[in-house]
């Protein structure tokens, strides 16, 4: 079963999406220069909105961190254990997962029983590359090096030696101090554990192929529905103690922007979804509540300080279907452009409905549920009328995947 979300929006003028060059972000799409926002950058909105709108809890979020070290560490810190031996642990337990650790930095002056110094301690340990663990998998390895700790910590003095023989007899007693099946069972228990945004996106683990999970979800990169161009902001700064009698600014600057209404899609496969959380159904549906909410509200950051470009979508789409999915992104190959008699957003909006319907007219679908709502309401002549509020179409949403 699939849960797809068209969302028409529209952004004062705004840099929201960078690239290299500072500019915002754009492509070609039918021909003509389009606004874009990466995939990327929408997700980490979406993920930034679970936690400060705490639309899902502690327990069902993950982290994205070459810090878990820092993570474990300063949790066996804080259950007594030495912050070196500690260090050791964790580090002989990421390198029995096939995880690297790059090089640390040794202080042995810092305070340890201060929780930020002690933060500061951990942070310089790092690992090659992001690992996106759940909640739950971070205290499984907590948990795992309380248990094995004396093993562990044997592994770590042998990994410590120096020397090709004396390497070689430590690696030896340390294969002897954990058994292979027990690593394997730390292996099995890094599951994902019920991570709602995980479960989402998914995740590759390099070192651990097997621990990968495939996404539920695909989001596509925000275009804007009209042909843009990009302007810039002269800008100058003075110093507030600069004496009356002197002319000029002392800083001056450009900034790049434009101004675009965009398309944007994402769905949501609700089986993978559950798969990927335990096969707990009200879970999965819960994270597709928690999706739709945050897919509303999610607005990147880039130049915001600048910009305040904080506009509301002004049409949200969302359908459920047994299988397939239909990107309505073709509705704008041809540029959408204002008229006398429409807008920018009320013509988008209008091309939208007619592709819909030109869609279903050619393929018609079964089992196709739709729910929609539009800034100042309107009856649309293929999809009919709106939901009166945002809350509505979030619950017909949800029942009609409960319901299938």
């Amino acid at each position: 079963m699939i849960i797809e979300l068209h969302i028409i929006q529209n952004f004062a003028p705004s840099n929201l999406n960078r690239d290299d060059t500072g500019s915002p972000k754009s492509c070609e799409f039918g021909g003509y220069r389009r606004a874009r926002i990466s995939s990327q950058a929408i997700k980490r909105a979406v993920r930034r909105e679970f936690e400060s709108a705490n639309l899902i809890g502690p327990e069902q979020r993950a982290v994205r961190t070459k810090r878990l070290l820092t993570a474990v560490a300063e949790r066996l810190v804080g259950g007594g254990r030495e912050a070196a031996a500690a260090e050791d642990v964790v580090t002989a337990t990421l390198s029995a997962l096939g995880i690297t650790v790059l090089p640390v930095r040794q202080d042995d002056d810092v305070d340890l029983t201060d929780s930020e110094a002690r933060h500061d301690y951990f942070d310089d340990q790092k690992t090659q590359y992001l690992l996106y663990l759940g909640q739950p998998e971070i205290t499984t390895i907590v948990e795992f090096c309380e248990e094995h700790w004396d093993n562990l910590s044997t592994i770590a003095a042998a990994e410590a030696q120096t020397g090709r023989d004396a390497k070689k007899k430590a690696r030896e007693a340390a294969a002897k101090a954990l058994e292979k099946s027990v690593v394997n069972e730390l292996k099995r228990r890094l599951d994902g554990g019920k991570a709602s945004d995980l479960a989402l996106f998914g995740r590759m683990l390099a070192d651990l192929p097997e621990r990968n999970i495939d996404a539920a979800s695909q989001v596509a990169h925000a275009i804007s529905t009209h042909t843009v161009s990009s302007e810039f902001d002269y800008y100058t700064a003075v110093d507030d103690r600069k004496p009356e009698d002197t002319a000029g600014a002392d800083m001056i600057g450009t900034i790049e922007f434009n101004s675009a209404c965009y398309y944007r899609y994402a769905n949501i496969d609700l089986d993978q979804l559950t798969a990927n959380l335990g096969n707990d159904r009200e879970l999965a549906l819960a994270t597709v509540r928690a999706f739709l909410v945050a897919s509303r509200d999610a607005i990147p950051t880039g130049k915001q300080n600048s910009f305040a470009a904080r506009n509301a979508p002004s049409f949200i789409m969302a359908d459920v279907r047994p299988s397939g999915a239909w990107s309505l992104a073709n509705a704008f190959v041809d540029p959408i452009a204002p008229t006398r008699d429409a807008g920018l957003i009320e013509r988008s909006v209008e091309a939208l409905d007619r592709h819909w319907g030109e869609l279903v007219d050619l393929y018609e679908p079964r089992g196709v549920v739709t729910a929609f709502v539009r800034a100042g309401g309107g009856t649309l002549p293929r999809l009919g009328e709106p939901r009166q509020t945002f809350g509505d179409l979030v619950e017909a949403t949800v029942a009609a995947a409960r319901e299938a």
